[in-house]
C-alpha cells in the first residue's frame, strides 16, 4: 500500500524575549523581561524579540499622533502657531520655565484661558502647565478653539477632539475606531492598548517621509529635542547624539517607540515590568545592532544611561531575530 505524505502548516515559534541584567560589581542582582518589534511603514514585521503581539498602552508614545489633530486641521496656520509649538505639543517634558511657557504660548495665541488645562499640577509645582502632558492638552486645547468645540470636556473620550485623534490612528493602522480598546491615561485624555506591532508600524509610518503632516511633526521634534524631554533625558540625547536620524518617544510603564528618519521603519520597546531603566539599555543595545547608531553613538549612550553608578550597570542579553 502506497503511503501517503500529510503536509502539516508549522506554527512560527516565537523568538526569545530580551533579558535586561542589573549588575552589581559584575553579579546579577535583578533581571527585566523586555519585548521588542522591528517594523516597516507598511506594518511588515522584519525582526522580534518576544512576541509582536504582545499588547499594552502605547501611553505617551502616542503623542506624535496625538498632534495629528493639531497640523491636520489648520489649527498651526490659523494661530500662527511655530515648530517649536508642535514640539511642545509632543514632548513629555520636565516641566522648565522654557517648556512650561512654550506650552502657554499655545494657549495665548488660540485664546484659551489657562485655567481650563486640566492636566494634574504635579508635585512640588505650581501649575498644570509644567505637567510633562501641557503641551499635548494645549495643542487639544487650540484645535477645540479652531474648530469651536466645547473646551470644557475636552479629555472626555467621545468628545470631538478625541475622536478626531482616534480616527487619525484607525486609519493609520487600518482598523476600525471602535475595536479600540482605551482607558484615561495619568494626565486624563485618553490611551490605548496596542500591540507592538502596531506601535512599531506607526512609527516606520511617522518616518516615510510619505506624509506632509507627520513629516512637520517629525522636523519639529528632531530640531528642538530639549523640548521633547529635556537636557540629560534619554528621548533628547539620543535625537541629538544621531543628528536627526531618529525620531524617539517614551511611554510610560517600560514603553520605548523609536523611527528611523527617511526610512520608514521603527522600533516598539516593551519592559514587561514597567522599567524605565532596562527600556533604554535595550534601546541602545537594539539600535546598535540595528546599524542606527554608530559604535560611538551606542558607547556615549551607554555610558549615560547604562553605567548607574560606579558600583552598577546594565546588561542586555539577546538580539533582535529576522523573520
Amino acid at each position: 500500500m502506497q503511503s501517503v505524505k500529510v503536509m502539516t502548516r508549522v506554527k512560527r515559534t516565537q523568538a526569545a524575549e530580551l533579558e535586561v541584567r542589573l549588575l552589581r560589581e559584575g553579579i546579577t542582582e535583578s533581571t527585566h523581561r523586555v519585548q521588542a518589534v522591528v517594523c516597516d511603514d507598511k506594518g511588515r514585521v522584519l525582526s522580534v524579540a518576544g512576541d509582536k503581539e504582545t499588547a499594552t498602552f502605547v501611553r505617551s508614545s502616542l503623542k506624535p499622533f496625538q498632534a495629528l489633530a493639531v497640523t491636520t486641521t489648520g489649527t498651526m496656520q490659523r494661530y500662527d502657531l511655530t515648530e517649536r509649538d508642535l514640539a511642545i505639543v509632543c514632548s513629555s517634558h520636565k516641566g522648565t520655565t522654557e517648556q512650561a511657557r512654550q506650552a502657554f504660548n499655545i494657549l495665548w495665541r488660540s485664546d484659551v484661558d489657562a485655567t481650563i488645562l486640566q492636566c494634574p499640577i504635579p508635585s512640588g509645582k505650581e501649575s498644570p502647565l509644567q505637567h510633562n502632558c501641557s503641551g499635548k492638552h494645549a495643542g487639544m486645547l487650540a484645535v477645540c478653539r479652531q474648530r469651536d468645540w466645547p473646551v470644557e470636556t475636552y479629555l472626555r473620550r467621545f468628545h470631538p477632539v478625541q475622536q478626531l485623534i482616534l480616527s487619525k490612528v484607525a486609519e493609520l493602522l487600518r482598523m476600525p475606531a471602535d475595536e479600540f480598546i482605551g482607558a484615561r491615561d495619568d494626565c486624563g485624555a485618553p490611551t490605548y492598548v496596542m500591540e507592538l506591532g502596531q506601535m512599531s508600524s506607526l512609527y516606520g509610518q511617522l518616518t516615510s517621509g510619505d506624509n506632509l503632516d507627520m513629516e512637520r511633526i517629525v522636523r519639529a521634534m528632531i530640531n528642538h529635542p530639549t523640548l521633547i524631554a529635556g537636557v540629560g533625558e534619554f528621548d533628547s540625547e539620543l535625537m541629538t547624539a544621531s543628528l536627526g536620524e531618529l525620531v524617539s518617544k517614551a511611554g510610560a510603564e517600560g514603553v520605548q517607540c523609536i523611527g528611523r528618519v527617511g526610512e520608514g521603519m521603527g522600533l516598539a520597546i516593551k519592559v514587561m515590568d514597567g522599567s524605565k531603566r532596562a527600556k533604554h539599555a535595550v534601546a541602545i543595545h537594539l539600535l546598535k545592532q540595528l546599524g542606527w547608531i554608530t559604535p560611538a553613538v551606542a558607547e556615549n549612550l551607554a555610558e549615560k544611561f547604562m553605567t548607574l553608578t560606579d558600583f552598577k550597570r546594565l546588561e542586555v542579553i539577546g538580539e533582535l531575530s529576522m523573520i
